[in-house]
C-alpha cells in the first residue's frame, strides 16, 4: 500500500472503514496501482479479501503485491484471500474445463443464453459469507475490472444489478467493503460503459478518479487523481469533498503532490 494514498483518505489498516463503496475510475491512463494500493491495504488490515481479478493473471498481481510487502500465495493458502482468476476461468469455460467438478463457474454467463451475472455473486457471496468463527476483519470485494465484463457480453443491467446486490451483501448485511474500477472516457463511442460508470458514480461513497494529463507524457508526473469523499450520499444537504493531486508512480511507491508542485519543477 501507498502510505501518502493513506494520509490523503484518511485511512489505517489498524482501523479499516466498514460499509464502504469505492469507485476507482480511469481516463487515459491505467489506474491499475489504486488497486494494488487496496488489494495490499485490506490484506495488511487482516480482512477477508475476494478478488474478482479479470484483467491479470494471479502471478501479476503477486509479483506487485510482493513489492509492496505482501504474499498473496500466503494469504490464498491462509484463507484469507479468495482469487478468482478471469482469464483462466474464461479459458477453462471455452473449452468445456471445469474448475472444481460439480459446481457452475462463476462466469456461467459466457456459455448460456442469459447474460444475468447470478452466478459470480453467488461466488463473492459464499466466498465472504462467514462459516465458522470469525478469524478475520469485515469482508471485502475487489473487481478490476468490471469495464471486462461488458467486453465478455455482460449487459450493463446485469453488471449494475450484480454490484447492487454486491453492495447489499457485502456493504449492509456483512458490514464490509466494495472497492471497483472502472475504464472510463469522455469522448468514448461506448455508451454502455458509460451508463455503467455514471451509474455507479451515483452510488459511491468514495470515488478515485485517475487521469492522463491534458498535456500528454512527462517522466516526471504520470497523472492526476480527483479524491470525491460523497458526502451527499450519506447527509443530502453536505456537499461533496473535492481534492485534485498529481502523481508519479516509482517502482515501489507512489507520491502525490499538489498540480504544479513536483519536484523536478520546484
Amino acid at each position: 500500500m501507498f502510505a501518502e494514498l493513506n494520509e490523503l483518505l484518511g485511512a489505517s489498516p489498524e482501523r479499516p472503514d466498514a460499509g464502504k463503496f469505492t469507485l476507482l475510475r480511469d481516463t487515459r491512463t491505467d489506474g491499475s496501482f489504486l488497486v494494488h494500493h487496496f488489494l495490499s491495504f485490506y490484506l495488511r488490515a487482516g480482512c477477508k479479501v475476494c478478488f474478482v481479478a479479470l484483467l491479470q493473471s494471479f502471478s501479476h498481481y503477486s509479483i506487485v503485491a510482493q513489492k509492496l510487502g505482501v504474499n498473496l500465495a500466503a494469504a490464498k493458502e491462509q484463507g484469507q484471500l479468495v482469487f478468482l482468476e478471469g482469464l483462466k476461468s474464461c479459458l477453462d469455460l471455452l473449452f468445456g474445463e471445469e474448475e472444481q467438478p460439480g459446481q457452475p463457474s462463476p462466469l456461467q454467463f459466457l456459455s448460456g443464453s442469459s447474460r444475468e451475472l447470478r452466478a459470480l455473486f453467488d461466488f463473492v457471496r459464499l466466498s465472504l459469507t462467514p462459516c465458522g468463527p470469525a478469524s478475520w476483519k469485515g469482508p471485502v470485494l475487489l473487481v478490476d475490472d468490471l469495464s471486462v465484463l461488458l467486453s465478455l457480453g455482460a449487459a450493463p443491467v446485469a453488471v449494475l444489478d450484480f454490484i447492487h446486490y454486491c453492495r447489499v451483501c457485502v456493504c449492509c448485511q456483512l458490514q464490509g467493503n466494495v472497492v471497483v474500477l472502472v475504464h472510463s472516457s469522455e469522448d468514448s463511442e461506448d455508451e454502455e460503459n458509460e451508463l455503467v460508470v455514471n451509474s455507479l458514480c451515483h452510488h459511491s461513497d468514495l470515488i478515485l478518479w485517475a487521469q492522463g494529463l491534458a498535456t500528454g507524457f512527462c517522466k516526471d508526473v504520470h497523472g492526476q487523481i480527483k479524491i470525491i469523499k460523497r458526502l451527499s450520499l450519506r447527509q443530502a444537504a453536505e456537499q461533496d469533498l473535492v481534492q485534485i493531486y498529481q502523481y508519479k508512480i516509482q517502482d515501489r511507491n507512489v507520491t502525490f503532490f499538489a498540480p504544479g508542485l513536483s519536484a523536478a519543477v520546484l
